[in-house]
């Protein structure tokens, strides 16, 4: 993922903005295929992260190899050390379904260049290391086992491939920008020698595994960058065209750089904002990506770790605006997740149990239904269920919903399927709810529909 706050400014908008509608297309896909090709995705709505690589070794930001200028050398005990005993992808894809994820997105590959894949198109590969195993296989076959699908990551960045030409975020360019650095390091390198390179491991991700339902590659920048990369340089209309040729029906994200097209991406992707910011999304199709923390991979002294109610806030707030959550989740170098991780997974699962019918299968309200002061609406156009997410439960236990008199057939709290009294009170609804809260962070009222 991208290095969080200076770095966010010089990506692509392609990144944190929804898809615009062009009328230029790459595909014959219509809108209504679309949609079916992506419904269990829309469906889901919430999703699992995993960043995992050499970084987790070092424990201090995925980004440790650009934030300390490390050179391949530098970099290389991380390869060597790599051999996490404790790696047991069934036990994540256990944590995963328990926290509600229906999917998970592994880095195959993050902007390290290191593979967790036993790729033939490079030695710099977890077969190589002391762990001696192809980590996606076992990821793939785990997940698959427990009924989520699979996801695959893949970094357009490299900082290890020999012809990777440099940009503004090589750990090679940081302490000296000037032009006649970024010459004397381009020197030998064959940019497209690497797109043939990522083409390759690509076609390998998407014919060795089976099915793969997701792919999120990532990223680019802003076009026009003095020293970024984009559509021309990843060569991206010739690769989306290789991904939906060998997998027909995989989602894929809206970081090729691509948005001058209807279908140069599948979702946008609005990464680490706060709930607010995802109203702007409304109607669109997007995922919004998460740390539980600050960094994507395991930091072991990163303290700003997000509450339970931040946690559901993102989620409650994706759904309302009609869009995914997908949550990362760093494991720690002997490849098991952070007890902090596995804590709020946990608390997370408590409440999906209860409450995830007000997620899956959930969009936002239809504009006839406003969300009550200290509430958020999600809505189900299935069953005509509309659920009501108590942000801020009401002391005198009374709430009342404007202008639903006459809409509403029955009230009931969502955890327990306890009938709640309602009664008019000229246009609206009061709604008399228990007088001690409910024993979640966000207690949810589900409303049938007339």
């Amino acid at each position: 993922m991208k290095k969080n706050i200076l770095l966010i400014v010089l990506i692509s908008f392609v990144n944190i903005l929804p898809v615009v509608a062009q009328d230029k297309k790459l595909f014959s896909e219509t809108d209504a295929e679309k949609a079916q090709r992506i419904a269990w995705w829309t469906d889901d709505r919430f999703g699992m992260f995993i960043h995992f690589g050499l970084y987790s070794e070092a424990a201090r930001h995925e980004w440790v190899k650009h934030n300390e200028h490390l050179t391949n050398e530098q970099y290389q005990k991380y390869f060597d050390q790599f051999d996490p005993d404790l790696f047991d992808p069934k036990k994540w894809a256990r944590e995963a379904k328990n926290a509600g994820m229906k999917y998970a997105v592994l880095t195959t590959k993050h902007h390290e260049g290191f593979c967790l894949f036993d790729s033939k198109y490079t030695e710099y590969k977890a077969t190589n290391t002391p762990v001696k195993r192809d980590l996606v296989k076992e990821y793939v076959d785990a997940f698959r086992a427990e009924g989520l699908k699979v996801g695959f990551y893949y970094s357009l960045l490299d900082w290890h491939h020999p012809d990777y030409t440099m940009d503004d975020v090589h750990p090679l360019t940081q302490v000296d920008t000037s032009q006649a650095n970024y010459d004397r390091l381009n020197k030998g390198r064959d940019m497209a020698k690497y797109r043939q390179y990522m083409r390759d491991q690509i076609t390998e991700l998407l014919t060795k595994y089976g099915k793969i339902d997701v792919l999120w590659l990532d990223w680019s920048w802003a076009k026009g960058a003095k020293h970024g990369k984009g559509e021309d340089d990843w060569g991206s209309v010739e690769l989306l065209k290789l991904v939906k040729k060998l997998q027909p029906g995989i989602i894929v994200n809206n970081r090729l750089g691509l948005d001058e097209y209807k279908d140069g991406g599948d979702f946008a992707t609005p990464e680490q904002v706060k709930p607010s910011e995802l109203e702007k999304y409304k109607g669109k199709t997007f995922e919004t990506c998460q740390t539980f923390s600050g960094s994507w991979g395991y930091y072991r002294d990163e303290n700003t770790w997000k509450t339970q109610r931040d946690l559901l806030d993102l989620l409650i707030s994706s759904v309302s605006n009609g869009g995914n959550l997908i949550l990362n989740v760093g494991p720690t170098a002997r490849g098991e997740f952070d007890y902090r991780a596995t804590r709020a997974l946990d608390s997370l699962g408590l409440w999906m149990h209860s409450n995830s019918k007000a997620i899956y299968g959930c969009t936002y309200a239809p504009a006839e239904y406003k969300a009550p002061d200290g509430t958020k609406l999600t809505y189900n156009p299935a069953t005509k269920r509309l659920y009501v997410h108590v942000f801020n439960y009401p002391a005198d236990g009374k709430l009342i919903l404007p202008g639903y008199q006459g809409k509403i057939k029955y009230v009931q709290l969502l955890n327990d399927d306890s009938e709640i009294k309602s009664a008019d009170a000229g246009n609206d609804l009061s709604l008399t709810l228990p007088a001690k809260k409910p024993p979640f962070e966000i207690p949810v009222i589900e409303l049938t529909l007339n």
